[in-house]
């Protein structure tokens, strides 16, 4: 269970694996979308304007996910899953992984 959505305090929970990432400018660029952009209030089943989903998708693809084809180990682009972008909140961004759907979360504001 994980808290979310800045002061809207939304609960949320996940089942699969933990793959942390390391993303420093990405997250404090979510950190200032969310945070200070959307002033922490929260953007469940928010409408996304192109510019701001343009925004996040640019963090996201930022961000490198290593996935292993039982051989070779290499680095994937994040991509934001279109599909769920209406639970896109803060920290809880629905993306997909060359292991396919998941959700990146991180430690919420409030």
């Amino acid at each position: 269970m994980t808290e979310y959505g800045g002061t809207a305090c939304r609960q949320g929970q996940v089942e699969g694996f933990l793959v942390p990432l390391f993303g420093p400018d990405e997250l404090d660029a979510l950190r200032e979308l969310f945070e200070e952009h959307f002033r922490g209030a929260g953007t469940w089943n928010y409408g996304w304007p192109d510019a701001e989903r343009d925004r996040l998708q640019g963090i996201i693809g930022a961000l490198r996910y290593w996935a292993c084809d039982g051989t070779v180990e290499e680095p994937h682009a994040l991509r934001l899953d279109e599909s769920r972008i209406r639970e896109a909140d803060e920290a809880w961004v629905p993306v997909i992984t060359p292991d396919g759907p998941a959700t990146l979360v991180w430690f919420n504001s409030d």
